[in-house]
């Protein structure tokens, strides 16, 4: 049962006006799903309009912010709860902990690396959470291509590719994620480990 989702997206807006829609409309959804949300903890870009999204329609939203962030990315207010914590991996690591997956919206490098952190822990076999990707307008169409490119030159293999959820459209994202079946996959390292 999925009881939170972490977000991970960019603390702007983007270049297109849909990109805050739709991070608006993923927020509204997860509330009206009874799905809370973790995530960044900021009030700026698609990261606060998630938020909103979420708060404006009754729903939870847990924000995990490093101490250092705090003053370049302003705090969300009205959140549920907001945790801060000392360093990015801890960050990470906590939302991981709040959460029961991942959706990635537009973002910058921060999304990237995030995304592809919760992809190598999945790969590692520490969790085995859904991981997906909201393709927003084709935005990680570019992306998609390059990780296909990976499996065809054999640095990632096929299973791995398969962990990672995509859709263009949230409802049957959602229904994706709800009815993600984690592969069988030989855990390399504990979780103390990493």
């Amino acid at each position: 049962m999925i009881k939170r989702l972490t977000v991970f997206c960019g603390s702007s807006f983007g270049t297109e006006p849909i990109y805050k829609d739709q991070a608006y409309e993923l927020g509204k959804k997860l509330a009206e799903e009874q799905i809370g949300l973790v995530y960044g903890g900021a009030n700026s870009g698609l990261m606060g309009t998630v938020a909103n999204g979420v708060i404006e329609h009754n729903g939870e939203a847990i924000g995990v912010l490093p101490h250092f962030l705090k003053g370049r990315e302003i705090a969300h207010d009205k959140l549920s709860d907001l945790i801060l914590v000392d360093t990015m991996h801890e960050r990470k690591t906590k939302m991981n902990d709040l959460s029961d997956g991942v959706i990635t919206i537009p973002g910058g490098y921060g999304t990237l690396e995030e995304l592809f952190e919760m992809m190598t822990w999945a790969q590692l076999g520490l969790h085995q959470k859904p991981i997906a990707v909201l393709n927003t307008n084709g935005f990680y169409d570019d992306l998609l291509q390059m990780i296909q490119t990976m499996v065809d030159k054999g640095f990632v293999k096929e299973v791995n590719q398969k962990m990672l959820i995509v859709d263009d459209q949230i409802d049957s994202l959602l229904n994706k994620i709800k009815n993600y079946q984690a592969p069988q996959i030989d855990q390399w390292i504990s979780k103390d480990e990493v």
